[in-house]
């Protein structure tokens, strides 16, 4: 019947949809801001609809709309999601819960639009997810208040079968009266208007939250892209790379590790979306004198370029836990003079903007090596997951006790006076690097044919250098393989041997000696506390001839 009652009831039930719509898109795009700005599910999804639109189309859109063409897509994602809001709460009942389907297969596609953009990481999932369940949650409790359950009478006249105000019951519904009959119950109205509030002060909470956080991350991808990076005087530049550094052997490992292939290992559940205009470094403590520093005035400074190899202590042995870059940054030696130490600080504790902390041995950034305040990597600004717009990169040492990302505070102290984030977790104090050796091709289990096999690998002792790689098959004698030519004690070290392979399934050891001919150690030890140990072995079958 088209009564003004249900013409009230259609619009609650429509309203409902558009507010359970908004909040899947509100609440997503609020936590897109704290995992990054492109896990928006409306924004991955606009995104997606850009990459795989015919070239047809986008050429015709771009002709018709020019600059105008994204807004115009927005403009109509959101109309999309006008009707679909709308269609959601015609549909959805107490019973049928057909909007709430709806709803979980638009949780589906943003899911999946945000997990399969190019820089997705493992959170981006969690946007759509997180809206879709409050979405959910909200659309079922507003129909509910719509339509509220139907109770049974107990008897006749009584305390349940009753017409009563504060129940909402109708004296005129059908079965009122009779024993064991459904009582038809009118909406809940004011339950109603209470939930569309709370929905409509969501929106409007989680949408000025993610257009904040977002707005400020994509601020601070605005300024890198724009970004120079300080000029290298040639006397400070890193010496060129030789050819003889990476040995001739297909499928060796590249001697410089790409920014987006480097591994990445740190505490943060979000990347910070610190803008250098914004960036301070305060270094106070057991000094002198207090120094705060800018962006400015840090680049005031020399620039020097350095090629480091870097090791995560979580590596076990084999792993791939390692990478060799180019850095851009200032001597941390320097600013430390500046500051000047007392003479009894023994330790740096260095302080990440997420509140993140490494204890760094105060010696292993005075005694010459080139510990830098790094804000390049591989000729371009620091990538933000390795810490735009400044971080620390100490060679010789884990990253655990050095390599601060996003570092904001120097504490000069001692380690008797304060302790560290992972130090805190039982892991050691100072964390030089263990010499390390590893075996990368042939791969795992790989099928070669017999006769000349070439094995390859890399080997690394930051501050000690690298002095003979050996490797053994199966039980029989050690064989030193050929090392390439080595750039610096603070970078890997490539290595080849050429084995005559017989058939059948076996396996290859390797084994490292440093600079200070110390061999490395065979016994297999866990990462913790400071670093694993063990020769790295791969097991692989040459075919029959």
């Amino acid at each position: 019947m088209n009564t003004p009652q249900t013409r009230s009831l259609v619009a609650a039930r429509a309203g409902a949809g558009l507010l359970a719509t908004g909040l899947a898109v509100a609440v997503g795009h609020a936590v897109a801001g704290v995992v990054a700005p492109g896990s928006s599910p409306f924004l991955a999804v606009a995104d997606s609809v850009v990459d795989r639109a015919p070239s047809a189309v986008r050429e015709v859109t771009i002709d018709a709309l020019g600059t105008a063409d994204k807004p115009a897509l927005m403009a109509g994602l959101a109309v999309i999601l006008v009707v679909t809001g709308v269609v959601v709460g015609l549909i959805e009942r107490r019973g049928r819960p057909a909007g709430t389907i709806v709803l979980a297969l638009f949780c589906l596609i943003g899911t999946a639009a945000a997990v399969t953009r190019p820089t997705a990481g493992p959170l981006w999932a969690l946007p759509t997810v997180l809206g879709a369940i409050v979405s959910i949650v909200a659309l079922r409790a507003m129909i509910g208040a719509l339509f509220p359950a139907s109770s049974v009478a107990a008897a006749a006249g009584g305390p349940e079968g009753s017409a009563s105000a504060g129940t909402g019951e109708s004296s005129s519904s059908p079965g009122t009266g009779a024993a064991g009959t459904a009582t038809r119950r009118d909406p809940d109205r004011r339950r109603f208007l209470v939930l569309a509030g709370s929905a409509a002060a969501v929106i409007a909470a989680a949408g000025a939250t993610g257009m904040a956080l977002t707005r400020r991350a994509a601020e601070a991808v605005a300024e890198r892209t724009g970004l120079r990076l300080p000029r290298v005087l040639a006397r400070n530049a890193a010496p060129a790379v030789p050819t003889g550094v990476v040995p001739d052997a297909p499928g060796a490992t590249p001697f410089l590790t790409d920014n987006d292939e480097f591994y990445r290992i740190d505490t943060a559940l979000r990347v910070p979306s610190l803008r250098a205009a914004d960036w301070r470094l305060r270094i106070h403590g057991m000094v002198e004198r207090e120094i705060e520093l800018d962006w400015q005035s840090l680049i005031d400074r020399e620039t020097r370029e350095r090629i480091i190899t870097m090791t995560c202590v979580s590596n076990e042995v084999g792993g791939d836990l390692v990478g060799t870059a180019s850095w851009t940054g200032f001597s941390i030696a320097d600013l430390l003079a500046e500051a000047g130490p007392l003479p009894d600080a023994d330790m740096l504790l260095s302080t990440s903007v997420d509140g993140w902390t490494a204890g760094t041995p105060l010696e292993a950034l005075t005694d010459g090596r080139d510990a830098l305040l790094a804000v390049g990597m591989n000729g371009e600004p620091l990538p933000f997951e390795h810490g735009y717009p400044v971080r620390q990169v100490v060679p010789g040492l884990y990253g655990y006790v050095s390599a601060t990302k996003w570092v904001v505070d120097w504490e000069v102290t001692r380690f008797d006076r304060a302790s560290a984030y992972w130090t805190d977790r039982g892991w050691a104090e100072r964390g030089p690097i263990r010499t390390a050796s590893r075996i990368d091709r042939p791969a795992p289990l790989a099928e070669v044919p017999p006769g000349p096999v070439v094995v390859a690998g890399t080997a690394w002792a930051q501050r000690r250098g690298i002095e003979r790689v050996e490797v053994r098959v199966d039980d029989g004698p050690w064989r030193e393989a050929q090392l390439s030519e080595e750039y610096s004690v603070d970078t890997w070290r490539m290595w080849s041997w050429t084995w005559d392979a017989e058939p059948g399934l076996h396996t290859l050891h390797v084994r490292a000696t440093d600079g200070t001919g110390r061999v490395q150690p065979e016994e297999r030890r866990e990462p913790v506390p400071s670093g694993a140990t063990g020769w790295h072995n791969r097991t692989f079958r040459v075919a029959t001839a």
